[in-house]
């Protein structure tokens, strides 16, 4: 079997090395790894290149572009020439991304079946570029890897019943294998104790482009900084918006720090008292953590953890609220898996496949 994996983002990439880990075990599986060009920071990604050892793509596209047609559009011609070159059983794609929707339409031109990790999420607004991908994928997907019973709910409910099978989450599958060297250090060097700060992290543009939005924001954590110790690595993106709309005032009570790897992010997440945060991601992690995680978001694609009140949605002028008053409730272990998803999806993929 050969296996054409495409990826274009920064979590993709994480996702796709746990993966490959797993394929490399299976000498009948060649895989060929595209990277569309979309994404990359190495300071977020270099981290799991040494410790998972992925190689390097196959193909670098070098595609980027500001507007999302342009994008997509490159994306599928030169995805298209790759596949006719190389002939795969399987398109793998990875969540929500341009790259994701590009390999997608490509693959199915082509009557390649296409395999999609990350399937069955959905959030709203539904006009998000997102979720408009992440619909489109799981449409004509002959595969569809789903994190979490919810996701499995969410196709039943779109008519979508053939090929859908519960793998559990990759990023837990990640979590688990980078745990033993998560990295404690920057405990003792900001002076940390255990369950006696918040971890938080911001860069989404609805909540930092906005100037009215992003000050309610600081001034709801400044006034949690005053009862509890608050820890920002802070996104470039953030900080720039800070400095041009004169709020840096507010941040003087925040312990704000440069942006940190994932090992330092998760070694401070494990010893935490709550976090705040707009990242997709990082609302998860902060589950396999055990900590609470007050997403200032209007919605999640992991609804599951809101659902059950074990992370919390909140706008600008509640975060003091959710976070200092507001209860978790009980934990509730293994809802996306078992910490074996990498593992189930290779061995779906040589049995159907």
């Amino acid at each position: 079997m050969k296996i054409l994996s495409i990826v274009g983002a920064r979590p993709q990439f994480v996702k796709e090395a746990i993966i490959q880990s797993e394929i490399n075990k299976f000498d009948d599986i060649k895989e060929v790894v595209v990277h569309t060009g979309q994404h990359y920071d190495d300071n977020m990604s270099g981290v799991f290149f040494d410790v998972l050892d992925m190689r390097k793509p196959d193909y670098n596209l070098g595609i980027s572009a500001s507007k999302h047609g342009e994008m997509t559009g490159k994306m599928i011609i030169r995805l298209e020439e790759i596949m006719l070159q190389e002939k795969p059983d399987v398109v793998l794609l990875y969540g929500d991304t341009n790259s994701t929707l590009a390999g997608a339409i490509a693959a199915s031109k082509l009557k390649i079946d296409i395999a999609h990790v990350e399937a069955g999420l959905r959030q709203e607004p539904k006009d998000m570029p997102e979720e408009i991908n992440r619909i489109l994928t799981d449409r004509i997907s002959q595969y569809l890897f789903v994190p979490s019973n919810l996701g499995v709910e969410n196709l039943k409910g779109e008519g979508i019943t053939e090929g859908v099978f519960f793998t559990g989450d990759v990023m837990y599958d990640i979590f688990l294998k980078m745990k033993p060297s998560f990295d404690y250090v920057l405990m003792e060097k900001l002076h940390l104790k255990e369950n006696q700060f918040i971890i938080m992290t911001l860069h989404r543009d609805f909540n930092v482009d906005i100037p009215e939005k992003l000050e309610k924001i600081l001034k709801e954590v400044n006034r949690i900084s005053k009862e509890i110790k608050v820890v920002m690595p802070i996104h470039p993106r953030t900080q720039k918006r800070i400095n041009e709309f004169g709020l840096s005032h507010l941040i003087t009570d925040i312990t704000v720090i440069e942006p940190i790897d994932y090992l330092q992010l998760m070694g401070l997440t494990q010893n935490c008292y709550k976090v705040i945060t707009d990242s997709g991601g990082y609302q998860k992690e902060a589950y396999f953590s055990g900590k609470q995680a007050v997403v200032i978001m209007p919605d999640t694609g992991w609804r599951e953890l809101t659902d059950l009140g074990l992370n919390t949605l909140s706008d600008e002028n509640n975060i003091y609220q959710n976070v200092m008053k507001a209860k978790k409730a009980e934990y509730i272990k293994d809802i996306y898996g078992d910490g074996k998803a990498a593992e189930k999806i290779v061995s779906i993929l040589r049995i159907y496949k």
